[in-house]
């Protein structure tokens, strides 16, 4: 019997699927099934061994590290235990016994400090104990024993930057404080914990607004998203890309635990820009944004933080503070509805203003340092690829002096823009003034802090490497070339006492006709070599040049360190010939260590990714000038800042025993120096135009203000009077004259001389009549020849003073500057070549 089946009139869709048409439809079906099946199974084993790869050989660039110059504690300074900790960890140094660099360990009253093998200095372990706000003790671990100061491991500048031009400073999770990993998850993916890798609620509402709007407009990624896409796909909005991101997400939620994928997007993740460069991380933004540790954040930088990563540009703290500030408080808002903060931290943070690190784009972070420093690893390290491997290259920067640097600049800048907003009103195109300054150590002629300009984001050019005319910055040279004549021949000898006429005057040369003239077109008459280094004067630096020779005076600059092109012609005198910032301070190192030059470094040493040292700077040290010449022309640059162009520095409140010179030539200039530290600075236009204001108006009071600042840290402190060789005397003149002192003399200025140089004849306006002897030694002839080159710089001098009347009697003055020239002759303009050097 034949059994019949009846198919129900509602089963429609089994109708269909035997329906040719519907055959097809489910065959169609079927094969893209399988085809989507098999494209998952490509695309997944293909992401599969791309993430095992990135994986295994590290997902961050493994580029070079550059360590500033090691911070030195001492007993008795005031700070925390937590600075310390900041200090350390900025070097590398962690909680974990395992890492390599170092490990610390914090007690009831210090902090315990133990050097890894990958340490700077591989020096014994100690311990820092604190007792009101100041460190008590400093205690070797290795023996025991009391310290009275401990070096810390050098801090961390900044990694060398790829050659996609990113910072990053690597944290672990470990590193990152509760307080941003909430603040981040609340505005970025407040499930992150919970969720597979994708968010299908995210997925949902993202979908319904594209669609909504016709266009990719949510966001629905994940941060394991965001992770899959910065390490392993393109930016491009589109679905094929979500695609990806989920199957890479997914994989790296069963390859890596939560922790380790929010560590690679904390390393990771876009933060805006800072000067040329790209900040990449959390670790590289707080020190960029707030000048800390990542470990230092407050709940309201934190917010600030996480509320950059949707939007990095258009929040910048920088460019749009209350653009930031703004973000900052919709991420507190989220955080307290999600329960990581109450309504009373809310209400303080959020009403808290956005405090942003001072300093200037690239500035504080020495960004101008940091390209000197590659442009030497590139230039003089071919065999080694510092942008690949991972190096420590150590140098010399401090950054309690880079910081000083920067805020002095920025405040000397702000009054020469004051200064410069008449010529901006009436061109508005009118360009900014630029700025350099090298600031080095007078002993080791390290290069401690630099400046090369003013921002670096708006221009990356070092102008401390820029050649431009010193001026009269240079005229010490000059000078230093005259006072060496005496060992060639004693008849010629020339002192501070040396008269000089300053007036009109032509100079000849190969056959043309030279005419100097003096700042203002002001003339002097009869001076002195001090007072007329004091004053700038043009006229007799020309005479002294014309008397030492041109030949002499380059042989100095050379000597010096000074650019190679120097040639001995008359524009030489007035510092025509251009060098650079760099160029001079290294060449004053001659006046501030007994004639010795040392030649400025930046980089100490270098260490390769196994610990090998590949490169060890010893300083480059050569005798460049006598050391008795090097102490009078040290004695004549005080003069500067006593009475001449550089008495501003004084005015302005530095007291501290100092020497320096003002220059002027199409710039301002200002070098000087003290016993722990030589600065230049030189303030000018990049298209070299006149800046029309001297050297004492530009580039003295930012000068002035760095070592005030500097002199206030410790290490810098304690600035001394520079010592004198043997064979220097001192001696009591009237500075009108330049001859030995009487009772009736006016002014009295006691002089250094080199011995067997001294005046010998007593002042001819006030009672001087015949030439004399001192008390403590015999008067020498004219013709007497100095003493030879001390073998050591022994130092002590010796005092010469003129017969005080019958019986004799010694009376000491208070030296006084010298007083003023007779008043100025006046000379036409016409005829006359204008004046740019003073």
């Amino acid at each position: 019997m034949a059994v019949r089946f009846q198919i129900p009139r509602k089963a429609g869709l089994v109708r269909l699927l035997l329906h040719p048409a519907g055959k097809f439809v489910a065959a169609s079906l079927t094969v893209a099934l399988i085809a989507g099946i098999g494209a998952l199974t490509y695309y997944y084993a293909k992401y599969s061994r791309l993430i095992e790869q990135k994986l295994s050989a590290g997902p961050f660039p493994s580029t070079s590290m550059l360590f500033a110059a090691p911070k030195v504690v001492s007993v008795g300074d005031e700070t925390a235990a937590s600075d310390i900790v900041a200090l350390l960890r900025r070097g590398g140094y962690s909680e974990s016994r395992t890492n390599r660099m170092g490990w610390y360990r914090l007690t009831s009253d210090g902090i315990e400090i133990y050097p890894g093998p990958d340490s700077y200095f591989r020096q014994e372990p100690g311990v820092i104990r604190f007792q009101s706000g100041s460190i008590a003790r400093i205690v070797s671990l290795a023996d025991n024993t009391e310290r009275t100061r401990y070096q810390l491991e050098p801090e961390l500048i900044t990694n060398l930057f790829d050659r996609k031009r990113e910072k990053r400073r690597i944290v672990g999770f470990s590193d990152i404080p509760k307080v941003l990993i909430n603040a981040v998850i609340s505005i970025e993916d407040k499930r992150f914990f919970q969720h597979p890798g994708f968010d299908p609620f995210r997925v949902i509402k993202s979908a319904y607004v594209d669609l909504k709007k016709g266009y990719l407009a949510e966001g629905a990624s994940t941060l394991t998203m965001q992770v899959a896409r910065t390490f392993w796909l393109n930016p491009d909005k589109n679905w094929s890309r979500k695609l990806a991101e989920t199957l890479i997400a997914l994989q790296l939620e069963q390859k890596l635990t939560k922790e380790q994928i929010f560590e690679y997007y904390a390393n990771q993740v876009d933060l805006g820009r800072r000067g040329s460069f790209s900040i990449r991380g959390f670790g590289e933004a707080a020190q960029a944004y707030f000048g800390k540790d990542i470990q230092q954040l407050s709940l309201s930088e934190a917010a600030t933080l996480a509320g950059l990563v949707q939007r990095p540009s258009f929040t910048n703290p920088y460019r749009w503070p209350e653009r930031a500030r703004a973000r900052r408080n919709v991420v507190l808002s989220l955080m307290r509805e999600n329960g990581y903060i109450s309504d009373v931290e809310y209400a303080v943070a959020a009403a808290s203003p956005l405090v942003i690190k001072k300093g200037g784009v690239g500035t504080g972070d020495a960004a101008y340092f940091v390209d000197l420093v590659n442009d030497e690893l590139q230039d003089d390290f071919e065999g080694h690829d510092f942008q690949e491997d991972s190096y420590r290259v150590y140098t010399t920067l401090d950054v309690d002096l880079q910081e000083a640097a920067a805020e002095a600049v920025r405040i000397g800048m702000q009054d020469i823009d004051a200064q410069l907003q008449s010529r901006r009103k009436r061109n508005p195109n009118y360009p900014q003034a630029q700025v350099a300054l090298v600031a080095l150590d007078t002993q080791t002629g390290e290069i401690k802090a630099l400046i090369g300009g003013r921002n670096y984001g708006m221009s990356q050019l070092n102008r401390a490497l820029a050649k431009r005319q010193p001026g009269s910055v240079f005229k010490p040279f000059v000078y230093t070339a005259a006072l060496s004549m005496v060992f060639d021949d004693p008849s010629r000898a020339v002192t501070p006492a040396t008269t000089l006429l300053d007036e009109p005057t032509t100079f000849w040369y190969d056959g043309q006709a030279y005419e100097p003239s003096n700042y203002k077109h002001q003339f002097y008459g009869l001076v002195t070599v001090r007072q007329a280094l004091a004053k700038s004067l043009n006229i007799p630096t020309v005479k002294l040049a014309e008397m030492a020779g041109y030949d002499r005076i380059v042989e100095v600059a050379r000597d010096a360190g000074m650019n190679l092109a120097i040639q001995p012609t008359p524009a030489v005198a007035l510092g025509a010939y251009e060098v650079t910032p760099i160029e001079i301070a290294g060449a004053y190192t001659i006046f501030a260590n007994q004639g010795i030059y040392v030649k400025p470094s930046w980089i100490k040493y270098i260490r390769d990714s196994s610990g090998r040292a590949i490169y060890d700077y010893k300083p480059k040290r050569q005798q460049a000038i006598d050391p008795r010449v090097a102490y009078v022309m040290e004695q004549m640059l005080e003069e500067v800042l006593r009475s001449g162009t550089g008495a501003g520095v004084r005015t302005r409140g530095f007291s501290l025993p100092a020497a320096g010179k003002t220059g002027t030539s199409h710039d301002g200039w200002f070098a000087g120096f003290t016993s722990k530290l030589i600065c230049a600075v030189w303030v000018g236009f990049d298209d070299n135009r006149e800046l029309n204001l001297e050297g004492a108006r530009s580039a003295l009071p930012i000068w002035t203000e760095f070592m005030k600042r500097a002199h206030q840290l410790r290490e810098y402190r304690n600035a001394r009077p520079f010592p004198a060789p043997e064979g220097v005397i001192q001696v009591e003149i009237d500075p009108a004259t330049g001859q030995l002192a009487t009772p009736q003399c006016p002014t009295v200025r006691t002089d250094f001389f080199i011995a067997g140089t001294q005046p010998v004849e007593v002042c001819q306006y006030h009672g001087g009549t015949s030439q004399i002897a001192g008390w403590e030694t015999p008067p020498p002839p004219a013709s007497s020849t100095p003493v030879p080159l001390p073998r050591a710089a022994a130092g002590g001098s010796n005092i010469v003073r003129a017969s005080r009347g019958v019986p004799p009697q010694v009376t000491t003055k208070e030296e006084t500057p010298p007083e003023e020239p007779e008043q100025p002759k006046k000379r036409g303009f016409f005829g006359r070549i204008r004046d740019i050097f003073r």
